[in-house]
């Protein structure tokens, strides 16, 4: 199964590593999920990172931050969103998750982002608590 996960859930799963968004990405690292991300989602991720509260409590320096984002570039299928020009109106800064999701033809796209669920008519997004349930009851083995 191919996911893209929202910036969200990458740092919730950093912060809380025992949560449903940490058991998402700890079934990934055990090699169940193929995740998929894009330069955009990337620059999200580092910047949100780099946040004074986030980098606190996570207690890491901008070289450990930086070889993260190193890691999930190597560990992950990266795609190129630059031709892709899907839109969402209500935040445009959401706009290069969706455009992720619609390029790589994911099968889902989990976020905990109220304006990109709203979308769940027209695109395969779910909530993370609708995907831990899924992964918890339908092992990807």
């Amino acid at each position: 199964m191919r996911v893209v996960l929202d910036t969200n859930v990458w740092i919730s799963g950093l912060l809380v590593p025992q949560g449903k968004s940490g058991t998402i990405i700890d079934t990934w690292r055990q090699g169940h999920l193929s995740i998929v991300v894009s330069q955009p989602i990337l620059q999200e991720i580092e910047r949100v990172l780099l946040y004074p509260k986030i980098f606190k409590k996570l207690n890491w320096d901008r070289m450990k931050v930086k070889h993260y984002i190193n890691l999930l570039s190597l560990l992950t299928e990266n795609v190129d969103v630059k031709d892709c020009s899907v839109v969402v109106e209500k935040d445009l800064n959401d706009s290069p998750i969706l455009e992720t999701l619609v390029t790589s033809q994911s099968d889902w796209l989990v976020t905990g982002d109220m304006v990109l669920l709203e979308l769940q008519s027209d695109y395969p997004v779910i909530s993370v608590s609708e995907f831990f349930q899924k992964i918890s009851f339908n092992p990807l083995t």
